[in-house]
């Protein structure tokens, strides 16, 4: 018989005990009661961020079934890793259609591996299979990043995934070595925010190997390294990073070490201006001035120490704190919080971009994935919400603009300043979440005063 008045226990669907619901079933539920938080709240960026990737495997399927590829480096590439498969390794000549081999040995032993897989480089469809899925790899551990943080509403996303043709592109149909790059740059990333320091540095370095850009966000690790571990501790992790350059280098060093320096980690090295992005503003023959490209680097690094003193340092203690041993510290057995990583990475690597001196299509992806942090991960109302939007809308417009004009590319430098100042004036998400924190210990103590 039924309980007294005629009412069913709860449970399953006689009465008996219920039936435990899954993680993803309860975060469905929640989602679908809370429909306008599915898209603000921040902790339901997993869930988003799944769907999102699910769908981006559908959309990378159709570019590269319905979009013309074109060919712009890959040939040459394959043509530069053949030389060393053939037994070619001074640097100096190798060479490829558009030029000299200019990357590091990471590249080569990569990039020797597509040779391979796609036959010696003409199966250029399964060489797009194997970019779509390095992008899927590059979104599953940015949106990792993204949950740890919790500091972007999960919206945004929609701008990041779907709204970005040039991002598509690079991954898909121009085969850059750059996604190659990044993708390795992000495991490294995620290591350090598991406190996964040796293997991070170590990927660090196998990033920086495929590619120079991955240097720009150097000042800002090895700071994380220091405020971590001080010097004496930081001094393994560099050699770790040092000792692994040297391993990949080491049959080129060995047949032609200058050769080799100069090819790969080329800092002088001129851009042309038909291909720059951000300085089309500028006259051809300042572009190639010496004196620009000093003023930018001193720029570069004046902008780096500002940061380093008054964004990332917030202790209250002397910058020279760094360098003393992790024990002399009060705070030395705690962990970096997620945000203090990505704050300090993500800045360090935005300086370098702002301040490069010329930055082709193909570099969007150096700093386009964390567009959204930078933008939404200080606390600050110096830009509403639809700025911001605005903001990634138009770096996506400019990015677009082929060949660049003077409005893009001054465009480009405006979004590159608001966000710079969304950085410099806004609260940094470290020092918010430890105002919060303190926050929530007082009302607790008031509690039990009560």
């Amino acid at each position: 018989m039924p309980p007294a008045g005629g009412l069913r226990r709860r449970g399953g669907p006689s009465g008996g005990p219920s039936v435990p619901r899954s993680p993803i079933s309860e975060a469905l539920r929640h989602g679908w009661q809370n429909k306008q938080q599915l898209l603000t709240d921040p902790r339901y960026t997993a869930l988003l961020g799944a769907c999102l990737c699910l769908a981006e495997l559908g959309v990378s399927h159709w570019v590269i079934q319905k979009v013309p590829y074109t060919e712009i480096d890959w040939k040459a590439y394959m043509d530069e890793v053949e030389g060393v498969i053939n037994g070619t390794y001074d640097y100096t000549k190798l060479q490829g259609d558009t030029g000299p081999l200019v990357y590091p040995a990471g590249f080569v032993y990569i990039f020797s591996a597509f040779y391979f897989l796609t036959d010696h480089g003409s199966n250029i469809r399964l060489a797009q299979y194997i970019f779509a899925v390095l992008y899927i790899i590059t979104l599953i551990l940015i949106f990792r990043i993204y949950v740890l943080t919790k500091k972007v509403p999960p919206y945004v996303f929609f701008f990041m995934c779907c709204a970005s043709y040039r991002v598509h592109s690079i991954f898909l149909l121009r085969l850059f070595n750059d996604p190659v790059a990044m993708v390795i740059l992000f495991i490294s990333i995620n290591l350090f925010l598991q406190d996964w320091w040796n293997w991070g540095c170590f990927f660090y370095s196998l990033a920086v190997s495929v590619k120079m850009n991955i240097l720009l966000l150097a000042p800002g690790l090895l700071y994380l390294l220091l405020c971590r571990f001080g010097l004496l501790l930081t001094i393994p992790k560099l050699c770790i990073c040092g000792l692994l350059q040297v391993v990949l280098a080491l049959p080129f060093l060995l047949e032609n070490p200058i050769g080799y320096l100069h090819r790969s980690f080329d800092f002088g090295r001129q851009f042309l201006f038909e291909w720059t992005v951000n300085w089309r503003f500028l006259p051809e023959y300042v572009f190639h001035h010496r004196a620009f490209h000093l003023a930018l680097l001193t720029a570069h690094l004046i902008a780096l120490v500002l940061f380093c003193l008054f964004r990332w340092h917030r202790s209250g203690h002397s910058i020279l704190s760094l360098l003393k041993n992790p024990k002399q510290k009060k705070s030395a057995s705690q962990r970096l919080s997620a945000n203090q990583i990505i704050f300090v990475l993500f800045s360090s690597n935005f300086l370098g971009v702002m301040f490069s001196r010329s930055l082709h299509y193909q570099f969007y992806v150096w700093y386009f994935h964390s567009l959204p942090y930078l933008l939404w991960g200080t606390n600050t109302a110096f830009l509403p919400g639809l700025a911001k939007i605005l903001i990634l809308g138009l770096i996506e417009l400019s990015w677009n603009t082929f060949p660049s004009t003077v409005f893009s590319s001054c465009a480009l430098h405006l979004c590159h300043g608001a966000i710079l100042l969304n950085l410099w004036y806004g609260t940094p998400p470290d020092e918010d979440t430890s105002t919060s924190s303190s926050a929530n210990s007082a009302r607790v103590t008031r509690k039990k005063k009560d």
